[in-house]
């Protein structure tokens, strides 16, 4: 019978790794905000003695990040050192990501909200008379940019998605292993990197060989806006229809289902959150495009609703002129416009989150 030494080993033994030994120390659950208040104490104390701003609070991150890892080391271990580091950093890198959308956020809030009213939402910029005064009233709304906008966004959508959507199918359900599939990815890829002034430049050019030249209506800006949204939707979608297990192909083959309708009825439903998704993405990367909208149709001040008659105004073209007028009233404007455009943007991707709720399937787990 063989007998086994039990005897412990000493933490100080050279045999046994310091790092590995619990100690039982840990770390007093507020260090973390001790740290961070020494941090804000000291940007104070930069700022006081003349530091700028941006370099004090550089200097305080860099100061927290250094003092817990550093005091965490003399408490517990190096391992559990070099975890708090890595923490450090994490959050940081978060915060600093973070830090220009709240700043934009707040001062995009800040400077527009005060502007928006019944007023501003219910009238265009046009110059009008008084019948009773006889005197010159100035528009100062941003109404005709709203409708505008929508309509553009609306006839791009249409034209998009149907595109988009039969692409990716195609890609994926029927293209499988063949020579053109190939090449629309390719041309896909290319097209996802286009500048957008092109887009509007192809659409002025279109216009020009059948209508022409200086041509602008607002389905120009549909044209241009949907060669920036069709890579996008055709990706995203292409994505979610590769997600759909072959399993359930196979069942609904299975029961001779032809292949058109297993399409219909099982993939595309069951990837219908992540395609809503997907065109949701693809409308908030173009609905603040300016470029191509200011070389397809162009800005006006009056309220215009015909997509195929004259020029149509939008919001981003709408901040851009008004900003240009460098007078306090025009920044005011386009603080205002900038405020509707995002507002738009979330309800937008709200919707796109309810719908993809109530339209996937349910899971029967």
């Amino acid at each position: 019978m063989t007998v086994v030494d039990q005897t412990p080993v000493e933490p100080s033994s050279p045999m046994v790794n310091r790092e590995l030994v619990f100690t039982g120390r840990r770390m007093p659950r507020r260090a973390a905000p001790i740290a961070i208040i020494g941090g804000l104490i000291l940007a104070g104390l930069l700022v006081a003695v003349g530091v700028g701003p941006v370099g004090a609070v550089v200097l305080a991150v860099i100061a927290v990040d250094t003092a817990l890892p550093v005091w965490t080391w003399i408490v517990v271990n190096r391992r559990a050192a070099t975890d708090r580091l890595i923490t450090c950093l994490v959050w940081t890198a978060l915060l600093t990501a973070m830090s220009p959308l709240v700043w934009l956020l707040i001062t995009t809030v800040a400077s527009g909200l005060p502007v928006i009213n019944g007023h501003f939402l219910s009238q265009d910029m046009q110059t009008t008379l008084n019948p009773v005064t006889f005197k010159i009233e100035v528009g100062g709304g941003v109404l005709h940019a709203l409708v505008g906008t929508l309509l553009v966004t609306l006839g791009a959508i249409i034209i998009s998605v149907p595109v988009g959507l039969m692409c990716a199918i195609y890609l994926v359900e029927y293209g499988r292993g063949r020579r053109l599939a190939s090449i629309v990815t390719i041309l896909v890829d290319v097209m996802t990197g286009i500048p957008s002034i092109v887009a509007g430049l192809f659409a002025l050019a279109l216009f020009a060989q059948f209508v022409g030249i200086g041509t602008r209506m607002g389905v120009m800006g549909s044209i241009a806006l949907s060669l920036l949204m069709i890579p996008t939707v055709v990706r995203s979608t292409e994505e979610m229809i590769r997600l759909v297990p072959d399993d359930l192909r196979e069942a609904a083959y299975a029961l001779g289902v032809p292949r058109w309708r297993t399409i219909v009825k099982v993939v595309i439903p069951t990837s219908i959150g992540g395609i809503v998704t997907g065109v949701m993405l693809a409308i908030s990367r173009v609905i603040g495009e300016t470029a191509p909208l200011l070389v397809a149709i162009g800005s006006i001040d009056v309220l215009q609703t015909n997509m195929f008659s004259g020029r149509i105004e939008t919001l981003p073209v709408f901040i851009m002129t008004q900003y240009q007028t460098s007078t306090p009233q025009g920044y005011a404007y386009a603080w205002g416009g900038a405020l509707l455009l995002i507002l738009i943007v979330m309800v937008l991707n709200v919707l796109a989150r309810v719908t993809g709720t109530i339209f996937t399937p349910k899971s029967s787990r």
